[in-house]
Parts: structure tokens; C-alpha cells; sequence
């Protein structure tokens, strides 16, 4: 047991610093325009990691937090991207407020009691007993893997 709430600590403690990471990463780019990422750019990349992390991980872990057994519908990134994209949206504001949602999330986690990370929701393609730790951990890893891109653009 000792064991596994060190490594929701260790969890915790990570994504905010990917966060950071990912804000200084984004910010390190003298044109936020930069395409990075196949077509994406930087500043598509930070709004899209900004939205995902607080309307599809963020909304998965509190309602998996706050509701019984909640069901999550499937989320196409493109579809929203297309939608609700806003390219005149300043950079700093995006990445900051990225920040702002993981920091308000990792307050959240802290708090939790050591039951609550078996909390169990359902997808409506993956199916179901998708636990809380598995909605953090997605989205840490959804976080680090466009902070992998970013920094494989940056040393090229």
C-alpha cells in the first residue's frame, strides 16, 4: 500500500511539472505559429492540450470523483479543434491557464482520500471499471506526449 500512494504522489507531483514543462516549452518559441507537429502549430498544440486536459481528463476525473459510476461519450479532438479553435487567442493566456487547470486539479487529487483513486466510470467505446488513477494517468500522458513534440521541435 505504502507503496502505491507514493507512486500517486509521485503522479501527482508529475503533472504539474509537465505542465510547467509544457508552458515553457510552448513560450521557448519565438513564433507561437511554428508548425511543429505534422500541420499543428504551437499554438494549436497549447490549445488543444488546454482543452483536452480540462474538458476531457479534468471533467473525467471530477465526475468520476463526484458521481456514481459516471459514462463518458467519445471525444474527437479534430471536431472540437475545427469548432473552437481561436487563433487570435494570445498564447500566454492559453498556457497559463492550462497551468491554472492542472494546478486546481493536483489540489484536488491531494485531497482525495486513498479510496477514491478505485472510483470506477464507464466509456462508451473502452467500456467500463475505467478507475480514477486511469484518467490521471492518461492525462499526464496525453500532456507528455505534446511535450515530446514540442521539444523534438525544438532542437531541430
Amino acid at each position: 500500500m505504502k507503496e502505491l500512494i507514493e507512486y500517486r504522489e509521485k503522479l501527482i507531483a508529475r503533472i504539474e511539472e509537465a505542465a510547467q514543462e509544457f508552458r515553457a516549452a510552448c513560450e521557448s518559441f519565438g513564433d507561437p505559429f511554428t508548425k511543429v507537429d505534422g500541420e499543428w502549430t504551437v499554438h494549436q498544440i497549447a490549445s488543444h492540450t488546454r482543452d483536452v486536459d480540462k474538458m476531457v481528463y479534468g471533467e473525467r476525473i471530477r465526475r468520476t470523483l463526484n458521481e456514481a459510476n459516471p459514462e463518458f461519450k467519445s471525444f474527437d479532438a479534430d471536431a472540437w479543434m475545427a469548432t473552437n479553435y481561436d487563433k487570435d487567442e494570445p498564447l500566454s493566456k492559453i498556457v497559463n491557464a492550462f497551468l491554472e487547470n492542472v494546478q486546481d486539479l493536483c489540489k484536488t487529487l491531494q485531497a482525495v482520500p486513498r479510496e477514491a483513486w478505485s472510483r470506477e466510470s464507464r466509456h462508451e467505446t473502452m467500456g467500463g471499471e475505467l478507475t480514477l488513477q486511469l484518467w490521471v494517468e492518461r492525462n499526464l500522458a496525453h500532456i507528455e506526449e505534446h511535450l515530446l513534440a514540442l521539444k523534438k521541435a525544438q532542437k531541430q
